[in-house]
Parts: C-alpha cells; structure tokens; sequence
C-alpha cells in the first residue's frame, strides 16, 4: 500500500512560484508513475501534469511552459515547480501513484491512478 503526502502549498500572488512537493511511502517508488491533479472550488478534478517511471513527462496545455514535474527516486518525492501562476489556478493539487500504465492518454485519467494523497492548497491572490 503506497502513502502519498503533499506539502508546499501556500498563498501567492498572480505571477508568484511555489514547488510542490509529494513524498510516498510504502512501496518502491522507482516502479510508479505519478501524476499531478488539481481540483478548482465547484470544478471537477482535472489532469496537471505525470511523469513515468522513466522520467518521460506529460502537462496540460493550459501550463506547458510554466510548470515542471520532476522525481528524486532516492528521495521518493515528485515535485511539481509552479511558475507564473494565475488566480485561475487556485486549487486543490493532488498526488497520485500507478504502477500499470505508462502512456501519454492513460496517465492524463483521473481512472488509472491507484493511489492519492490529501491534497495541499494552492491559493494565487490576483
């Protein structure tokens, strides 16, 4: 059983950065994709960003160019690097873990993923 927690949320202006950071516990983070989700008050949750278990990496358009995923397989934490945030961005972002799929469609669905985190709040104050 994999435990996900996130930390690194906070309130920015618009244009602010902040780095997200989600550390697993439980199971061998090496052998997971994982995956970025955020959920906007009254909206549905939906796709941010995903890195395999390769390091290969997929983001939604709406921040390509300004958010970076990454992983510290030594460390068990993925990361999300938010730059230039917009107000619109205001959310919950949640981590998730998946061992089974690997490609682009597949780890943009909310479905594939076994595992979840809490979530942290992400706050950017126009």
């Amino acid at each position: 059983q994999v435990q996900l927690v996130e930390s690194g949320g906070g309130l920015v202006q618009t244009g602010g950065s902040l780095r997200l950071s989600c550390a697993a516990s439980g199971g061998t983070f090496s052998g997971y994709h994982m995956g970025w989700f955020r959920q906007a008050p009254g909206k549905e949750r939906e796709f941010v960003a995903a890195i395999s278990r390769t390091g290969s990496t997929y983001y939604a358009d709406s921040v390509k160019g300004r958010f970076t995923i990454s992983r510290d397989n030594a460390k068990n934490t993925v990361y999300l690097q938010m730059v230039n945030l917009k107000a619109e961005e205001t959310a919950v972002y949640y981590c998730a873990a998946v061992i089974r799929y690997s490609d682009d469609y597949l780890l943009r669905q909310i479905r594939s993923y076994n595992y979840w985190g809490r979530g942290t709040q992400v706050t950017v104050s126009s």
